[in-house]
């Protein structure tokens, strides 16, 4: 395999696939690299219903199979590797990996980030199947049924609000007494009749047979445990980008996120970023497939000048 490209990209989700098709198909002499399946979280939506094109949704599963599909036919060479460091040496980006050191003119990261999880007995095994990290992606699959959410942060009580609108019941699940989100979301929420809040209380299992079915919970102040029946758990208490490599090469947000323009651009010239690991992403499939979109059209114009 050559090891000079005119182009490189990091990750293979929605936002690496997209920005993949979009270079291959200009002829750009591409790589992406991927140290496992392509696709990213998005694999794990057992169906996307709000991706244009399909009308009766889509897993993850097969919408990343079918974006890969896609860029292999215009002639994107993918590899499987750790990225372990980006550096840049004059007009040259160095991606070192895990099999070898490779360079490129321009390089596009969409390493996404990683979802914290709870940790919990039945977490793992329940997803697809009850267990959800966006309300966005699946609200609708628990219409009229109760569910819970676990975390006290904005995002939590967003999903919260946004649930509310199909399910019967919300139960937001929170460790302490005081809810990290802004007071304009508290309010929003302790309005809305269907929301019921269960505080200093955490989760000690995700519990069912074929669905998730209950919650084993746990009074933190009394010690109490008791069961909680609900038909879906969305588990909101953070998100961590994939960032640790690009500190003090870039420039990073508070929490992490690459800051970038409106053309995908960071801080150091040839080098872009998509998707969810960029600063004010709203982790979307379509919006990370857009952010790659715009990110190769303007890594190609960087390599024309």
């Amino acid at each position: 395999m050559d090891n000079r490209y005119q182009l490189i990209i990091l990750g293979g989700g929605p936002a690496g696939l997209t920005a993949g098709m979009y270079a291959a198909r200009n002829k750009l002499n591409t790589l992406l690299i991927e140290k496992a399946m392509v696709g990213g979280l998005a694999v794990y939506a057992e169906l996307i219903e709000n991706f244009p094109g399909f009308p009766d949704g889509i897993s993850g599963l097969d919408l990343g199979q079918l974006m890969f599909n896609q860029a292999e036919k215009f002639g994107l060479k993918t590899f499987i590797a750790d990225v372990q460091e980006l550096a840049v040496q004059d007009d040259q980006k160095v991606v070192k990996t895990s099999e070898g050191d490779l360079t490129a003119r321009a390089v596009i990261i969409a390493l996404g980030s990683e979802r914290i999880n709870l940790g919990v007995p039945g977490e793992k095994e329940f997803v697809g199947r009850g267990v959800s990290y966006c309300a966005t992606c699946d609200a609708a699959f628990f219409k009229d049924l109760s569910v819970a959410v676990v975390g006290g942060g904005n995002s939590a009580i967003s999903e919260a609000i946004h649930l509310a609108k199909y399910a019967s019941q919300v139960n937001i699940i929170h460790r302490r007494d005081q809810l990290r989100a802004t007071p304009l979301f508290v309010d929003k929420a302790r309005s809305d009749p269907k929301i019921n809040f269960v505080l200093n209380t955490t989760v000690d299992s995700i519990q069912g047979e074929d669905q998730v079915e209950e919650l084993q919970i746990n009074n933190v102040l009394t010690g109490a445990k008791s069961s909680l029946p609900v038909s879906g758990v969305f588990i909101a208490i953070g998100q961590k980008p994939n960032t640790d490599l690009f500190k003090g090469l870039l420039s990073l947000d508070a929490n992490g996120y690459i800051i970038t323009n409106e053309k995908m651009e960071t801080s150091v010239p040839g080098i872009f970023a998509a998707g969810d690991i960029r600063s004010n992403s709203i982790r979307q499939t379509i919006t990370a497939a857009g952010d790659g979109a715009t990110a190769a059209i303007y890594a190609d114009r960087y390599l024309g000048e």
